[in-house]
């Protein structure tokens, strides 16, 4: 029976042969990605027992198309993330400083130089070519097997495994590991799979079954927090906003002058990332959006903003929030794409091209404003996300992610949702591990419910330990006013 018929035949007969099937079958995947991760075997064996049950609690709702080894293998990866989260990335920064020494590309070695890079590479894959990687290398399939598990022919299946072989041969290379594409096929089919211990399969199939009723209490705060990140990684990663923010929002309100003709500059068909703003040439532009999705980046001073809304423009030359913008009262008028990357002096001269092409010029004055206090509602809840490392780890999540940011800058990415300034009054110092509004990819996508999405944020931070205060107090906003545009 292949995978899904035994998990059909648990599902509706409570089959225990069944299940314990399926965890004698993919055990030793799952413990190596655990053991990967740790590197300590007691603590492999636990993750891998917080695997199954979550397998078990998540059954019924997994769809007929889920190819599980996949399924199981990124489980797998995010409970040990969960466990471990802290520890296995200074382990990483130490094999990394390690593997830069190391040029013999013989297949023992480059295992050594991918092992601990190798979960977190897969992860930035799509799901299909995860799919067709683990199903390829980790179970040993055939090429013909890989592409009917994906709903291809043999031949698109090589294609798809031989791309996603190229996208790790990048990866590692970014992290100074140079391998060809096939010695990174050699090692992985080699190594990836190790086996668990012989007594491992009985005790976690009897947790699953149970599911979790006779595990240990780490394990199921363990079950409990990798359930939750599960819930939060569903969506792939949307456009980058700001240091660590994948979602951006804002709502034209003023009229601005129409251009009839225009012309389109090449920087506009790129995604806005950071090191475009120094291959273009140096510019200053503000031109009708090509763009139907958001995207901005800010760098050494440079500054670029794709598919936004006007007040978002005057908002990036001022160098405020938008929800710290004031405007005239008008309807909504589109969108723009800009750009400012000369030198230096780019909210100078931002400045002065919005006066140009919008005919509008900001002035920043004290106004007694409608606002929102950022406050701790339970600092246990809050200290579990608490964070030491360079960065968070949320690969294929999307919404609002924190990775390892102060409290002050949640409050400030949290204004785009409410477009409302937030002070942050918690009183918190250093950084956090937070993720809100996981798997919404567009601004398009929520603007139409943004009251709904607005209650469901607010519960959220509830879960985390935070709350939003309504108040009015004075703050500094930037005052828009309408000038004669310059000829």
């Amino acid at each position: 029976m292949d995978d899904m018929a035994l998990l059909r035949e648990y599902i509706e007969r409570d089959s225990e042969e069944a299940f314990g099937l399926l965890v004698t079958r993919h055990v030793n995947k799952v413990y190596s990605v655990a053991l990967r991760h740790t590197g300590n075997p007691d603590q492999a064996g636990e993750i891998t027992q917080a695997v199954f049950v979550i397998l078990a609690k998540k059954s019924r709702q997994l769809g007929k198309r889920v190819i599980l080894s996949g399924w199981l293998c990124q489980a797998a990866r995010l409970t040990a993330v969960t466990f471990i989260r802290g520890e296995i990335r200074r382990a990483r920064r130490e094999k990394e400083a390690y593997m830069q020494t190391t040029a013999n590309e013989n297949e023992s070695d480059a295992w050594m130089q991918i092992a601990s890079l190798l979960d977190a590479a897969l992860a930035g894959l799509n799901e299909s070519d995860r799919h067709a990687v683990v199903l390829r290398f980790f179970d040993g399939k055939s090429m013909g097997e890989v592409g009917a598990a994906l709903g291809a022919n043999e031949d698109a299946a090589r294609k798809r495994v031989g791309r996603a072989l190229e996208k790790l041969r990048k990866f590692f290379a970014k992290r100074g590991v140079s391998l060809s594409t096939a010695v990174i096929a050699g090692a992985i089919s080699a190594h990836s799979v190790q086996a668990a211990p012989a007594a491992l399969a009985t005790s976690v199939t009897a947790a699953a079954i149970a599911k979790g009723g006779a595990a240990g209490s780490s394990t199921l705060t363990l079950i409990k927090g990798a359930l939750k990140i599960m819930a939060w990684t569903k969506a792939k990663t949307a456009v980058a906003a700001g240091a660590a923010i994948l979602l951006a929002a804002g709502t034209a309100t003023i009229t601005v002058k129409e251009i009839q003709e225009h012309k389109t500059y090449s920087w506009q068909d790129l995604p806005a990332y950071g090191n475009l703003l120094d291959e273009v040439p140096p510019q200053v532009r503000i031109v009708p959006s090509k763009h139907s999705q958001f995207g901005v980046c800010e760098r050494n001073g440079k500054i670029m903003w794709l598919g936004a809304p006007v007040k978002n423009i005057v908002a990036a030359a001022y160098g405020v929030a938008p929800a710290r913008v004031v405007v005239p009262n008008g309807p909504a008028s589109g969108k723009y794409d800009c750009i400012a990357n000369l030198p230096d002096g780019n909210q100078e001269a931002l400045q002065k091209e919005v006066r140009r092409k919008l005919g509008l010029v900001g002035r920043i004055e004290e106004r007694e404003t409608d606002a929102l206090l950022l406050k701790v509602s339970d600092p246990a809840d809050l200290q579990s996300h608490a964070y030491d490392g360079d960065s968070g780890n949320f690969d294929e999540s999307g919404g609002f992610q924190f990775g390892c940011d102060p409290l002050s800058s949640v409050a400030a990415g949290l204004e785009m949702i409410f477009e409302k300034p937030i002070e942050d009054q918690t009183g918190m110092s250093g950084n956090y591990h937070l993720q809100f509004l996981a798997g919404e990819k567009e601004w398009s996508a929520i603007e139409s419910r943004i009251e709904s999405v607005r209650e469901t944020l607010l519960d959220e931070l509830d879960q985390d330990g935070l709350e939003l205060a309504p108040t009015n107090m004075v703050i500094k906003m930037l005052a828009v006013e309408k000038v004669n545009q310059a000829k």
